[in-house]
């Protein structure tokens, strides 16, 4: 059985302003910060919710991926989605059901970013027959690592959380005619963010992920923040999309040569004088050409920003 695809790997620049990339619910949705530098982070799991929610709610981007990338016309497969907010106790015995092609089939999300459907399948809530299906691997098709792996976000300098208590004209509560939330408000003054990304064709033979569930990730990718924007997420920019598409199966180059090339950096000037940056002006921010000659160790190597 043949990889549906060679390796891939990507980088992606955010430009982060006034705009809280990924709050922290046990911090009442602090923007997450690395507890042993206090550089800024987005979590994997904040990040791929973005496309899940882009294909489930049928939105405009996913209709006109539908419509350039021809979906589902070559390998029949759906485009549903396995994680979504509202799976009742009725749709997760459905799910439990499905033997492990139409599974493969059925869910995008589970064929490219992996699943945990039978961490959830706790032997109480299973017949005598499902614990022998369970203890034979009947069940293995329904807890995979992902075919697509999202690593955590990083920003490339510390970060400055602004804090803002808001209003609202009309009262909330009973005997107030306005309402306010102290300290609501809890945004990045600034910050350049890196996210890497890593296609791994050996995962992809076992949950099913074809070449097609990758251009839509792919297609989807320079729309993410832009089609999710939120009020506490109004002014978050990709500046760089950068995938890269290994010579084979195995991989043709040392993928943290890539990331660490492509990774912007604080301008020297800004380091001596030791000041934190405050806009994107203040990062040598690579480009293509400073790859060199890891360019001639891909196949391909592009910015899917200047797919837009």
């Amino acid at each position: 059985m043949s990889a549906p695809f060679n390796r891939h790997v990507g980088l992606i620049i955010l430009d982060v302003t006034m705009s809280n990339p990924n709050g922290d619910p046990d911090m009442e949705s602090e923007p997450r910060t690395r507890e042993l530098d206090g550089l800024g982070m987005i979590s994997p799991v904040s990040f791929k919710r973005k496309f899940r929610d882009l294909v489930e709610d049928r939105s405009e981007v996913f209709e006109k991926a539908e419509e350039q990338l021809k979906l589902g016309s070559e390998t029949k497969n759906c485009f549903e989605i396995l994680e979504h907010r509202h799976r009742n106790a009725e749709k997760r015995k459905e799910i439990k059901s499905m033997n492990k092609e139409l599974f493969k089939n059925k869910f995008w999300d589970g064929r490219l970013f992996g699943n945990t459907f039978l961490e959830s399948l706790k032997d109480a809530d299973l017949s005598d027959e499902e614990k022998e299906k369970k203890k034979d691997g009947g069940f293995d098709h329904l807890i995979n690592t992902g075919a697509l792996q999202i690593g955590v976000g990083l920003s490339v300098a510390l970060i400055d959380v602004v804090r803002m208590t808001t209003t609202n004209k009309s009262g909330v509560e009973a005997d107030k005619d306005r309402g306010m939330a102290p300290l609501a408000f809890r945004v990045v003054q600034h910050g350049i963010y890196c996210i890497p990304i890593y296609a791994n064709p050996s995962i992809a033979m076992k949950t099913g992920a074809t070449s097609e569930d990758l251009e839509l990730f792919k297609f989807i990718l320079p729309y993410v923040y832009q089609h999710t924007a939120s009020a506490i997420r109004p002014q978050i920019s990709i500046l760089h999309a950068w995938f890269a598409e290994h010579k084979n199966t195995l991989g043709s180059c040392p993928e943290h040569l890539f990331i660490n090339a492509l990774t912007p950096k604080v301008k020297e000037d800004v380091r001596k004088q030791k000041l934190k940056p405050k806009s994107a002006a203040d990062y040598d921010i690579p480009t293509k050409k400073d790859l060199g000659d890891l360019l001639s160790r891909f196949s391909k190597v592009e910015d899917l920003m200047d797919n837009i």
